[in-house]
């Protein structure tokens, strides 16, 4: 098994007058699981019935959705960790803060240290596309390591900066 990544060769430049190509690598993303692909293999992986993994997983719901809104982070055993995060715009009077400078509301999901370390042993193979989409290199293996590891300081924070916490590769999308 191995995770695909795609790098496409992309118009970088922020100056829409000017063209600077560089290649943008991205997660091949293919169709999600469905809840009942995801009860059927549990319950195939656990000898458990899908109505009890189904009861069970609405229970965990029921609890994330108790707690977090009141500031706990909430451990799913063999999963990992949620809690509440949000954006906001900045003031600099405090009689301008109120709830209209909150952006977003998220979570934020941090998985457990045995998913890090099976992503982290998983190899990785890259596709490289040209500006026309034709296939230009294939890179298989593992030529460098990679960090997994959203929060390498365990402060709890994983957002990477700007209060921007898009998954597709500084903001391109594939």
């Amino acid at each position: 098994m191995a995770i695909k990544v795609k790098a496409v060769e992309r118009n970088i430049s922020f100056n829409k007058n000017q063209e600077e190509y560089g290649f943008v690598m991205l997660p091949e993303l293919y169709n999600r699981l469905t809840e009942e692909k995801v009860l059927a293999e549990a319950s195939a992986h656990s000898g458990i019935s899908v109505a009890i993994i189904k009861a069970a997983c609405a229970a965990v719901a029921d609890v994330a959705l108790a707690w977090i809104p009141e500031g706990h982070s909430v451990s799913i055993p063999g999963l990992g960790t949620m809690r509440f995060s949000l954006s906001s715009k900045a003031v600099s009077n405090v009689e301008d803060v109120g709830t209209k400078l909150i952006t977003s509301k998220k979570i934020i999901f941090s998985p457990c240290s045995d998913i890090k370390s099976g992503l982290e042993k998983t190899s990785i193979n890259i596709t490289c596309y040209d500006r026309n989409g034709n296939v230009i290199k294939n890179v298989n293996g593992g030529d460098s390591e990679v960090d997994t590891d959203p929060d390498p300081d365990n402060t709890g924070n994983t957002d990477t900066g700007g209060g921007n916490n898009n998954s597709g590769g500084g903001g391109f999308e594939g």
